[in-house]
């Protein structure tokens, strides 16, 4: 596979693109090297409206889906340039007969590779369709959770569950795909799977959820550990693993202190609360992990200290009412935490999370490993400044020197 100019592979995919009896859909996404698109990602194919056959384009940002239709006889072209001139890393076009995938190198060059399929397949033009779902109702483990019914339909009573368990599959998705696309993440091997942790696995349906999409939607080889500090939840996971034929390993314990036989490469914590959060991403940099997905559920630990510190000037009117006092804390925590994450060698994006039964935060941590601690005073310099400002001290900051204590204790004794 030879590299060639982009410009001339991109108006190869021009041509498909703009031809509905041809595209089944294009996905772009990932950025090329020093750039930024103005979109995550964007999803193309053709619909059929009243109106006559549109190119629906689905853009989306750190937050939600944008979606636009567009006819032939309109601004379709003038659109389609506009996305195929941003900065995107890669483009993957489905035919109904092919399968070509474009990489954009770091000499801004396309490295194409093309796969005919197995047999033709028909272009689905449904316009009024639901939202294209990562687990069907009926997928085995939805059911073994509890989410749907033996029937295959989700339970009226466990929707808000269901768009969580799709928001983060999609949010995890797309994560591993910009990682192992920018050689953030190893690819797993049958014989070396990517290893998965949920930290505070509870019932495991999202540790069952991410198991089961990436496996048989992604077709990656993983591997899945849940910890739960519940020996009956340890229990019960073992066996709705068994039930699915799922390869899974239910660990009891707290995350502080839990034991794993390797290192994962993947760690999971939604829903930790309060400090156990903090606890999880100290857990993640200890263990070296690739990529770590944090949802934090509560945040009283700064929110406490906030209430005995005396606020500094101009800020009194951000602590001075409770309610204002607690929402403050909350971005304070989560902001100190990425750049702390960020200290540690990660590039951390704080994105929207949907909100769930157990909280009404809706906020995720994001923090894909790129290499070693930050070295530079920038970011050190401003996280100093912001924690003497406030006159706090964030639980994650003293787990981590806890860490670079023992670690220094243990070089001094080998």
């Amino acid at each position: 596979m030879a590299a060639e100019p982009l410009l001339r592979a991109l108006m190869r995919m021009r041509m498909l693109i703009l031809d509905p009896d041809v595209l089944v859909k294009a996905v772009a996404s990932g950025r090329q090297k020093g750039t930024q698109p103005a979109w995550k990602r964007v999803e193309l194919r053709w619909v059929d409206l009243k109106a006559g056959r549109h190119l629906q384009v689905v853009r989306y940002d750190e937050t939600q889906a944008h979606t636009s239709n567009h006819a032939p006889d309109g601004d379709l072209r003038e659109v389609l340039d506009t996305l195929l001139d941003e900065p995107f890393g890669n483009w993957h076009v489905e035919t109904t007969t092919e399968q070509h995938q474009i990489r954009v190198t770091k000499k801004l060059e396309a490295m194409v590779h093309t796969s005919a399929r197995a047999e033709e397949v028909e272009v689905a033009r449904g316009h009024d369709r639901d939202k294209e779902r990562l687990l069907s109702e009926d997928d085995p483990v939805l059911v073994a959770v509890g989410i749907s019914t033996a029937e295959g339909k989700i339970k009226p009573t466990r929707q808000a569950k269901y768009r969580q368990v799709e928001e983060f599959l999609r949010l995890l998705d797309s994560s591993i795909s910009d990682a192992l696309a920018k050689g953030n993440l190893r690819r797993g091997t049958p014989e070396e799977p990517l290893r998965i942790v949920d930290l505070g696995c509870g019932n495991a349906y999202l540790t069952f959820a991410a198991q089961r999409y990436l496996t048989h939607v992604r077709k990656l080889p993983v591997v899945v550990t849940g910890v739960d500090v519940k020996q009956q939840s340890a229990d019960h996971n073992t066996r709705v693993a068994a039930e699915l034929g799922i390869e899974a390993t239910f660990v009891v314990g707290s995350i502080a202190d839990a034991a794993l036989e390797q290192a994962p490469d993947v760690v999971l914590a939604l829903h930790a609360c309060d400090t156990a959060t903090d606890e999880a991403l100290a857990r993640a940099v200890e263990w070296g992990a690739s990529l770590v997905l944090a949802a934090p559920c509560c945040h009283h630990d700064v929110a406490a200290q906030l209430r005995k510190a005396p606020t500094p000037a101009p800020y009194a009117a951000l602590t001075r009412h409770g309610i204002l006092r607690e929402r403050f804390a909350d971005t304070l925590t989560d902001g100190l935490r990425a750049s702390l994450m960020r200290l540690e060698g990660y590039r951390v994006d704080v994105v929207e999370f949907v909100e769930s039964a157990h909280t009404p935060r809706n906020t995720l941590l994001r923090a894909t490993r790129t290499g070693g601690k930050v070295k530079g005073d920038g970011v050190r310099k401003e996280y100093e400044e912001l924690v003497s400002t406030w006159g706090i001290t964030p639980k994650l900051a003293e787990l981590l020197d806890g860490a670079d204590s023992r670690d220094e204790q243990d070089a001094t004794q080998g």
